[in-house]
């Protein structure tokens, strides 16, 4: 069994050594937690108790009663959003001591993979835990490059704030509110200033975004879905002639930023230096002192974050870990590790294995795949949230998961149960250059899955390839593949520009837009009809 070390020792670069006397406190704590993964769950357990007393849920679940971990599995069933709904819609009414003692700072508004947008409440106790998470996160991030401090970061976030819930709470992103509650001497590395997210429009930020960015020395770019920043990329060149004018000269005057709200643009522009712009207007070109790109690297984002690894073959691409609008449940302390440890101190996080068993951290083997059901210090109590996850090694009596995708989301026509994460793979190994795709498996008597795509001229050996390298992903579609039960994959092109008019579609939306998960399946008819919109498939 591969055990991991964490290797937050004292000793290193300055600005490492700074960072980790300052957190000294935490890393001991959660180093301790690595070795007693139990201990720490009851302890956070006991945290979470604390601030339920007295609340509504409480008194419904007889909570007062639990004294430990199993007690709470008698006392609580697992549930889902829709089931929790009855209390998470009192808290966006306003009312109090709904599911904590705390009173919500406002809700952060997810829309997961598809369906209505969910809000989740934020408190002090669990932003703080959040918090802690990312510091042990960064305090690698920062021992791995020594030269991060001498440049700037660029960070790709939705809107802190974007409406109010029936109760007056504010509604938001996570990426928003975690950049907007980072101290002052960090903010201040960041390229892009906070006015920006006063903008809307999500292309729009975009070309703002790419004023801000191109001028500047970044070091480091921070977004959840590597798509993002390969669109980004594409948008270089898209947008050239505006963008070498504005960065020039420092201003907001071309392209679609030409129509800006003044008093926006003045808040910008006052952040922009002049700056003249390299001949070859790439990634590698404009920040020769890139060092680390953060972003989510498994399950379906697994194709994505190859495509950025090619595009910057001499910059590190960094797994973010195990992260969504509920918390940080897991996160890497290391470019190379196969996965993210667990963070047993921060949340309680149970697993549903694929046989129905329920395991707790410490009962977990490399190997075993399960989903997360996780009790939260914001009042999520025992929730699915349906985020599948394979453990993959250990650091110290810790494991280390991987995430696979969301648990249910398969195409399964006739048996044959292909994961997102086996669409990406397989794509991965055809090996063509797409800027999207989503599989789609119609009903038919003999169905074949649907290819439908954006990017690179293919010619037929593309299906076939597809179907080859499908086929070595999952043993069940290779099966049904041989006995006819499955016909051939078909291909269908989308139109250039396809899957940037669909992102900006969904955050219109209200999908936030960093968070933003590709389509990589479409599971239903409803969905690809979303997907491929109408008269957008050529």
């Amino acid at each position: 069994m591969a055990i991991f070390e964490p290797d937050l020792g004292p000793e290193g670069h300055g600005a490492y050594r700074l960072l980790r006397w300052v957190n000294g406190g935490l890393v001991k704590r959660f180093v301790a937690d690595l070795g007693d993964p139990e201990a720490a769950s009851q302890r956070c357990l006991g945290e979470i108790l604390a601030l339920t007393r007295g609340t509504a849920f409480s008194a419904d679940h007889g909570l007062d009663r639990v004294d430990g971990l199993e007690a709470l599995r008698s006392q609580v069933p697992v549930r889902t959003y829709s089931d929790l709904r009855p209390w998470l819609d009192r808290v966006a009414d306003g009312e109090r001591h709904v599911l904590t003692r705390e009173h919500p700072s406002m809700l952060l508004e997810t829309s997961g993979t598809t369906g209505v947008p969910k809000l989740l409440p934020v408190t002090a106790a669990w932003a703080r835990g959040v918090q802690e998470a990312q510091r042990l996160w960064t305090l690698a991030l920062v021992r791995d490059h020594p030269t991060l401090a001498s440049g700037k970061a660029l960070t790709m976030v939705s809107p802190a704030v974007h409406g109010q819930s029936s109760g007056g709470l504010a509604i938001g992103s996570n990426t928003g509110r975690i950049r907007r509650a980072q101290p002052g001497w960090l903010r201040r590395r960041f390229v892009v200033p906070d006015a920006v997210a006063r903008v809307r429009d999500p292309v729009v930020r975009q070309y703002i975004t790419l004023v801000c960015a191109c001028g500047a020395d970044v070091r480091s770019i921070t977004t959840a879905n590597p798509s993002l920043l390969l669109l980004m990329f594409r948008r270089m060149k898209e947008w050239e002639e505006p963008l070498r004018r504005d960065v020039s000269n420092g201003t907001l005057a071309h392209g679609i930023a030409a129509h800006l709200d003044p008093s926006v643009r003045r808040a910008i522009t006052r952040h922009l230096t002049p700056t003249t712009l390299t001949d070859d207007l790439t990634p590698t070109a404009l920040w020769p002192h890139l060092a680390s790109v953060n972003c989510w690297t498994y399950g379906p984002a697994a194709y994505y974050a190859k495509r950025l690894q090619e595009q910057l073959p001499m910059v590190q691409v960094r797994e973010l870990g195990v992260t969504a609008s509920e918390g940080t449940f897991a996160f890497p302390l290391a470019p190379d590790w196969p996965g993210s440890v667990l963070w047993s101190g921060g949340s309680l996080v149970e697993f549903l294995c694929r046989d129905g068993t329920l395991k707790w951290a410490w009962e977990l083997e490399v190997g075993d795949v399960a989903r997360l059901i996780v009790t939260t210090r914001s009042g999520l109590m025992r929730y699915d949230m349906a985020d599948e996850v394979e453990v993959v090694g250990h650091c110290d009596a810790t494991p280390m998961v991987r995430f696979l995708g969301k648990a249910g989301r398969y195409l399964n026509r006739v048996g044959e149960r292909v994961s997102e994460g086996q669409i990406s793979a397989a794509m991965d190994a055809v090996g063509v250059q797409l800027a999207g795709f989503t599989v789609h498996a119609p009903e038919a008597e003999i169905p074949s899955y649907i290819v439908g795509f954006e990017g690179e001229n293919v010619d037929e050996s593309f299906a076939k390839s597809f179907d080859s390298a499908l086929a070595q992903q999952n043993v069940e579609y290779a099966g049904k593949r041989a006995s006819g039960r499955l016909g051939p994959p078909v291909i269908r092109r989308f139109d250039a520009g396809h899957y940037a008019q669909l992102r900006a579609h969904r955050v219109d939306q209200g999908a936030p837009e960093g968070q933003l998960k590709d389509p990589v399946i479409a599971v239903d008819q409803s969905e690809w009809d979303r997907v491929c919109g109408a008269g957008w498939l050529s």
